[in-house]
């Protein structure tokens, strides 16, 4: 190597280890499973307003992993809480939403009363995290599970959410219930289907065909009978949120219904 190219190959050492430095970036972000740029949220990252916090998992990518729908859902219900909501969202000082990531072993995970994770039908828990997620639900806080398909989706996430929880049953969300009437009135749990099927498909909504066809919600109720997990099956909600800007047609026909129920749920698990 010349000279020259040894010379370039130094700049551009100091220019990353510059950038790397100017970001702030910790051990913590070059975790598994987490890229460049992405980090575990730390203390310094809450001050009493809202953030958004999802869920980082490992798992098999049996129909998506916890990036699904990162970070344009994370960012636009965000902004759409703030607006719609009297809730104190956190915010950069770029304006962009304080959305952060949180594993269920991060001590982090108890300063989020509410956690989405979305394919769950993938996820794979290890002991640790069964224990962590158990004591976050146990102390209070609340796990939506959103954005999961068909019979074997489901039995997945049914094995790793008993790891959590073995004892609790899983039941039905009533129409009836408070959860659906915070703020808009929900009548019944919308199927929303992702962008790329529904433009493939010429409109569909089942992404599983007879396999998924009825969208439901399930929950976990602790002893007292108050959620502590939610999972809509059978649909996509946050898709809603993510591609709320990418087609008209599609943000009328399922935007509104996802956002109501959304606000619904995040209000709900941060008054109950």
């Amino acid at each position: 190597m010349n000279v020259r190219n040894v010379r370039v190959v130094r700049i551009v050492r100091v220019v990353l280890l510059a950038m790397i430095a100017g970001a702030g970036v910790s051990a913590a972000q070059f975790q598994r499973g987490l890229s460049f740029g992405e980090r575990i949220a730390t203390d310094n990252d809450f001050d009493g307003r809202f953030n958004y916090c999802r869920l980082v998992f490992d798992g098999n990518r049996n129909g998506g992993s916890w990036r699904t729908d990162f970070p344009a859902a994370d960012v636009n219900m965000s902004i759409r809480f703030s607006e719609l909501t009297r809730t104190r969202v956190a915010f950069h000082p770029s304006g962009e939403p304080k959305h952060l990531l949180v594993r269920a072993t991060s001590p982090t995970l108890f300063r989020c009363p509410l956690v989405i994770m979305t394919a769950p039908g993938s996820a794979i828990f290890s002991p640790e995290e069964a224990a962590g997620l158990r004591t976050f639900l146990d102390k209070g806080g609340f796990l939506w599970a959103d954005d999961f398909w068909g019979t074997d989706q489901w039995d997945q996430w049914e094995e790793e959410i008993r790891k959590v929880l073995p004892e609790h049953a899983i039941v039905e969300l009533p129409m009836d219930h408070p959860m659906l009437r915070t703020q808009f009135i929900v009548t019944a749990i919308p199927q929303i289907p992702n962008i790329g099927y529904w433009r493939r498909s010429g409109g569909d909504t089942s992404e599983r065909g007879s396999d998924s066809a009825v969208p439901r919600a399930r929950m976990i109720v602790d002893s007292r009978g108050q959620p502590m997990v939610l999972m809509t099956h059978n649909t996509d909600i946050s898709d809603s949120w993510e591609r709320e800007g990418e087609d008209p047609n599609y943000f009328y026909e399922f935007s509104p219904k996802g956002y109501a129920l959304g606000i619904n749920v995040l209000l709900y698990a941060l008054t109950h």
